[in-house]
C-alpha cells in the first residue's frame, strides 16, 4: 500500500470517528435508551476517558480555530475526510479500507457492548443495593414503630397502674375514715354504757349500804334487847337452874351407871353361854362371816353400779371440780343441802362474797365487777354469753377469780385443765363432745374454766402437735364456733401467744393478771398473815366443845406495819401463790420452834430464804427456756 493511502485511510478514519462522535453528541441514543430502561432517577455514568480527551481537544481546537462552531464541529476535518474518501474511492484498495473501517467499527461496537453490559451490571448491583437500603429503612421503620407501640403500651400501663393506685389509696383512706368513725362510735357507745352501768352500780351500792345500815341497826337493837332480857332472866333463874341442873346430872349419872351395869351383866352372861355352847358359837361366827361377806359384796356392787351410771349420766371425766351435782337426779338434794347446812365450807362462803376479799389491781377489780354484772344481765335476758380469756404469770389468782366470777354472776362453774386432754389420745374428741353436751344441761348457765388451755389449744402449725391433738383442737373449734346461751368459756393461759388464731378469734374479753405491785403485795401479806398466823390454832364447832380446850395460838404482836412494808418491798416479783406459800413457811417455822412466838427476826429470816428460793427458780426457768 502506498504511504499516502495509509495516511488517507488514517485521515478518513479520524474523520469518520470525529463525525461519529459529533453525531453521538448530537443524538445521545444510547444514554436516552438507558434512561428509559433504568428510569430517570438513576445517575448517568461518567463519559469514557477517550471522549473526555477528545472533548478537551475540540475545546482547544475551537479556541485556536475561529471556524469551530459552538457545538465543537470542525468543518475542515470533514472536508479532509471527504477528500480522503474520494481518494479512497479512486484507489484500488478502497475495499480493504472499508473492511478495515468495518472491523474497527465492529471492535468499537463490541467495546461499547461490553461497556454497556458492565454498565447494566453496575445498574443491577445499584438496584440491589437500593433494594437493600429500602429493606433496611423499612426494617428500621418497623422497629421504630414497634418501639413506639411498646413505649405507648408501657405508658398506658403506667397510667392505668397509677390510676388504680390512686383509686386504691382513695378507697383505703375512705375505709380508714369509716373504721375510725366506727371506732369512735363504738368508743362513745362503750363510754355511755359504762357510765350507765356505773350509775346503776352506784345506785345499787348506795341502796345496799342503806339497807345494810338499816339491818345492822335493827339487829343491834334487837340483840341488845334480847341480851338484856336474857341477863335479867338468867339472874332471876340462876339458883333454880343450878339446882335443877344438879338434880338432873345426878339422875343421869345414876341412870347411866345402872344401864352400863345391866349391859355388862347381859354381855357377860351371853358370852359365857356362847363359849360353853359350841353350836351357838358356830352359828354366830358363820352369821358374822356371811354378814361381812354380804356387806362387802353389796358395797363393791354398789360402787361398780355407781361408776357405770357415772360414765353414762354423770359428770364428764375431764371435769376436776364443779358446783353442779355429779348426777342430774341429785341436783335438788345438793341444792337443798347447800342452803340448809350450817357448816358450809369456808371456800364456798368466800366464793359467795364476790370480789371483796380478792386482792387485785384497781382497774382489774373494777373490770371484773362490770363483767360479773354483764354476765348476770346476759343470763337474765337469755342472750348469748361472751367468752373470756385470763392470761398472766402462774399464781396470780386466775382460777380463784373464775370461781368468784361464776358465783357473783349466778352461774354454775366447772374447772378442767388442758393437760388432761393430750393423754386421752383418740378418745379426746369423744370426751370433749361429752363435756360440751354436759355443759348444756345446766339450768343456771355454766362457766367452763379451762386452765392451761394452751396445752391442747396451741397453734396448729406446731410440728410437735400429734394428729390426736389436732383432732381435739378441731372438735373444740367446732363446738365453740357459735356463742352459746348455756355456757361461757373462760380460758386461762400463761402463754397467750401459743394459742391458735382460731381460738383467739372466739375470745370476746381479754383480762391480764399481772404480778402484784407493792401495795397489792402489802395487802396480800396482811391477808395471808391473818389466815396462816393470827387464825392458826383457833378451833370452832362441836369438836372444840367436846375437847374442852383451845390450841395454842401464835403470838405475833411484834409484827408491825413497818415490817410488812419492808417485806413487801423485798418480795418484788412474787405472785399471789408465792406470797401464800411464804406465809405457810412462816407458820411452819413458828411450829418448828420451841415457843409459838413469831419474832420480827424470824419473819425476816423466812422472807429472805423464800427470796433466795424464788431467785433460784427464776434461774431454772431461764435455763429451761
Amino acid at each position: 500500500m502506498a504511504p499516502w493511502i495509509g495516511r488517507d485511510v488514517s485521515a478518513a478514519a479520524a474523520a469518520i470517528a470525529s463525525a461519529s462522535y459529533f453525531l453521538s453528541r448530537q443524538t445521545p441514543i444510547a444514554y436516552a435508551d438507558r434512561s428509559s430502561i433504568f428510569g430517570s432517577a438513576l445517575p448517568k455514568p461518567p463519559p469514557p476517558a477517550e471522549v473526555s480527551a477528545s472533548e478537551s481537544k475540540d475545546q482547544k481546537a475551537r479556541k485556536d480555530a475561529p471556524r469551530t462552531s459552538e457545538v465543537g464541529f470542525d468543518p475542515e476535518a470533514l472536508e479532509r475526510g471527504a477528500k480522503a474518501l474520494r481518494e479512497i474511492n479512486a484507489s484500488a484498495h478502497a475495499k480493504k479500507v472499508f473492511e478495515l473501517m468495518k472491523k474497527q467499527e465492529e471492535t468499537r461496537q463490541a467495546e461499547e457492548n461490553a461497556k454497556r453490559a458492565e454498565y447494566q451490571a453496575l445498574q443491577a448491583q445499584y438496584e440491589i443495593e437500593r433494594q437493600k437500603a429500602l429493606f433496611e429503612e423499612q426494617k428500621n421503620l418497623m422497629q421504630q414503630q414497634a418501639q413506639s407501640k411498646a413505649q405507648l403500651a408501657r405508658y398506658e400501663d403506667e397510667l392505668a397502674r397509677k390510676r388504680m393506685q390512686a383509686e386504691h389509696e382513695a378507697l383505703r383512706v375512705r375505709n380508714a375514715e369509716l373504721v375510725k368513725m366506727q371506732e369512735e362510735s363504738s368508743a362513745r357507745q362503750e363510754q355511755v354504757r359504762r357510765m350507765t352501768e356505773e350509775q346503776i352500780q352506784e345506785q345499787r351500792r348506795q341502796t345496799e349500804r342503806e339497807r345494810a345500815e338499816t339491818e345492822r341497826e335493827t339487829i343491834r337493837v334487837k340483840v341488845m334487847a334480847e341480851a338484856e332480857g336474857r341477863v335479867l332472866e338468867a339472874r332471876n333463874l340462876e339458883d333454880v337452874n343450878r339446882r335443877m341442873f344438879l338434880d338432873r346430872a345426878t339422875q343421869e349419872k345414876d341412870k347411866w351407871l345402872a344401864a352400863i351395869k345391866a349391859t355388862l351383866d347381859q354381855v357377860g352372861d351371853g358370852f359365857n353361854s356362847l363359849v360353853n355352847d359350841k353350836d351357838k358359837l358356830f352359828v354366830v361366827v358363820g352369821g358374822a362371816t356371811a354378814l361381812a361377806a354380804g356387806v362387802y359384796t353389796s358395797r363393791e356392787g354398789a360402787r361398780t353400779m355407781w361408776n357405770y351410771i357415772g360414765q353414762i349420766l354423770g359428770q364428764p371425766s375431764l371435769i376436776r371440780e364443779s358446783s353442779m351435782a355429779k348426777f342430774p337426779f341429785l341436783r335438788f338434794r345438793k341444792n337443798k343441802s347447800s342452803f340448809t347446812n350450817s357448816g358450809a365450807s369456808k371456800g364456798a362462803a368466800g366464793e359467795q362474797k364476790g370480789f371483796s376479799d380478792v386482792v387485785l389491781q384497781p382497774g382489774l377489780h373494777g373490770r371484773l365487777q362490770e363483767l360479773a354484772v354483764s354476765i348476770a344481765n346476759t343470763k337474765r335476758h337469755n342472750a348469748t354469753f361472751r367468752n373470756v380469756m385470763f392470761y398472766g404469770p402462774p399464781g396470780t389468782g386466775k382460777t380463784m377469780v373464775a370461781k368468784r366470777l361464776a358465783f357473783q354472776s349466778g352461774l354454775d362453774y366447772a374447772v378442767m385443765t388442758g393437760g388432761d386432754v393430750a393423754p386421752l389420745g383418740p378418745q379426746a374428741v369423744t370426751k370433749l363432745h361429752e363435756l360440751f353436751d354436759w355443759a348444756g344441761r345446766s339450768k343456771k348457765g355454766l362457766l367452763l374454766f379451762i386452765d392451761e388451755s394452751d396445752a391442747f389449744l396451741s397453734e396448729r402449725n406446731n410440728r410437735v402437735m400429734s394428729e390426736a391433738q389436732r383432732s381435739a383442737l378441731n372438735a373444740f373449734l367446732y363446738r365453740t364456733g357459735d356463742q352459746s346461751k348455756n355456757f361461757l368459756l373462760v380460758l386461762a393461759t400463761n402463754r397467750p401467744g401459743d394459742l391458735d388464731t382460731a381460738v383467739v378469734d372466739r375470745i370476746d374479753e381479754v383480762l391480764e393478771f399481772p404480778i402484784p405491785t407493792l401495795q397489792e403485795r402489802l395487802d396480800l401479806l396482811k391477808l395471808y398473815f391473818n389466815t396462816y398466823i393470827l387464825q392458826a390454832g383457833t378451833r370452832s364447832g362441836w369438836r372444840s366443845v367436846m375437847q374442852g380446850k383451845q390450841a395454842d395460838q401464835i403470838d405475833a404482836s411484834g409484827i408491825t406495819d413497818e415490817i410488812f412494808r419492808v417485806a413487801a418491798e423485798k418480795i418484788e416479783g412474787f405472785s399471789g401463790r408465792e406470797i401464800a406459800k411464804l406465809m405457810a413457811s412462816v407458820q411452819g417455822a413458828v411450829y418448828g420452834s420451841i415457843s409459838t412466838t413469831l419474832t420480827p427476826e424470824k419473819f425476816i429470816e423466812v422472807v429472805d430464804y423464800k427470796i433466795d428460793e424464788h431467785q433460784r427458780r427464776s434461774k431454772f426457768r431461764a435455763v429451761a427456756a
